[in-house]
C-alpha cells in the first residue's frame, strides 16, 4: 500500500471516529489492516475503536432485546414473541458479520504481520475477546466452539504477556480483565475468575512504582476495573451463603453494567 493512501485513510478513519460514523470508520482502518503491513499503534488503536463501538451498539441491543422477549414469553405473548425473535434474529446476524470480519483480519493479516510481542499480544486478546462476545449469542455447538477459540486465544495471549510485558502494561492488565470475565460470564468459573483477576492486581500493584507516565493513566483505570470485579465477584459469592438464588432485577444490573468492568 502507497504511504499516502494509507495515510489518507487513517485521517479519514479518525474523522468518521470524531462524527461517530462507525460502519465508515472500520471501512477506512480495515482497508490499512487487510494490506499485509504492521500496523503502528496509532492504527491499532483506530481498529479497536472502530469494531468495539461497531459491536457495542448491537451487544447492548440484544441484551435489551433478549430481556423483553423472556418478559414476553413469560405473558404468553406469542405474537410479540415471534416478532421480537425476527429482530434478535436479525441483530445476531450483524454481531456475527461484525465478528467474523475481525477474525479474518486478524487471522490472515494482523498476527502474521506482528514483529513484536506487545503486539501479538494485543491482537491474540482481540480475538479472544470478539469469540467471547460471539458466545454471548450464540448456544449448543456453536457457543461451544466460540467459547473453546476465546480460551485458546486468550491463553496465547497471556503466554506472550506474561513473559514479555510488565506486570503493569495497559495490554497485559486489560488481558488479565476480559480473561477473567471470560472464565466468569462465558465458562461459569467464579473461582478461577477471582483468581486471574487478584493476581493480575496484586502483581501490578507490587510494581507500581515502575509505572511510566504515558501508560499511569490507562494502567491505574484498568487496575481499579480489576478490583471493582473483585468487590462484586465476592459479594455475589457471600450472597450465595445466605441465599441459594441471585434475585432477578441484581442480575439485570450486572449485565448492564458488564461495560464497565472490561474492556
Amino acid at each position: 500500500m502507497e504511504e499516502k493512501k494509507r495515510e489518507l485513510l487513517v485521517y479519514q478513519a479518525k474523522v468518521c471516529e470524531q462524527a461517530e460514523r462507525y460502519e465508515e470508520m472500520v471501512e477506512a482502518i480495515k482497508e490499512v489492516a487487510s494490506a499485509d503491513v504492521e500496523l503502528n499503534i496509532e492504527e491499532r488503536n483506530l481498529l479497536s475503536v472502530a469494531f468495539k463501538n461497531l459491536i457495542g451498539s448491537r451487544r447492548a441491543s440484544w441484551r435489551i432485546i433478549s430481556s423483553i422477549l423472556e418478559k414476553e414469553e413469560n405473558k404468553g405473548n406469542q405474537e410479540g414473541v415471534n416478532k421480537i425473535t425476527e429482530l434478535r434474529v436479525k441483530i445476531e446476524n450483524e454481531l456475527e458479520q461484525i465478528c467474523d470480519g475481525i477474525f479474518k483480519i486478524i487471522d490472515e493479516h494482523l498476527i502474521k504481520k506482528a514483529s513484536s510481542g506487545e503486539s501479538k499480544a494485543f491482537y491474540y486478546k482481540m480475538k479472544g475477546d470478539y469469540y467471547r462476545y460471539f458466545a454471548e449469542f450464540t448456544s449448543g455447538d456453536k457457543r461451544e466452539k466460540a467459547s473453546e477459540e476465546s480460551l485458546l486465544a486468550y491463553k496465547n495471549a497471556s503466554e506472550i504477556a506474561n513473559s514479555e510485558l510488565a506486570t503493569t502494561h495497559p495490554i497485559r492488565l486489560g488481558l488479565a480483565l476480559n480473561f477473567s470475565v471470560f472464565y466468569y460470564e462465558i465458562l461459569n468459573s467464579p473461582d478461577r475468575a477471582c483468581h486471574l483477576a487478584k493476581q493480575a492486581f496484586d502483581d501490578a500493584i507490587a510494581e507500581i512504582d515502575d509505572l511510566t507516565e504515558n501508560s499511569y493513566k490507562d494502567s491505574t483505570l484498568i487496575m481499579q476495573l480489576l478490583r471493582e470485579n473483585l468487590t462484586l465477584w465476592t459479594s455475589e459469592f457471600e450472597d450465595d451463603d445466605d441465599d441459594d438464588e441471585y434475585d432477578d432485577e441484581d442480575e439485570d444490573s450486572q449485565e448492564d453494567e458488564e461495560g464497565l468492568f472490561s474492556i
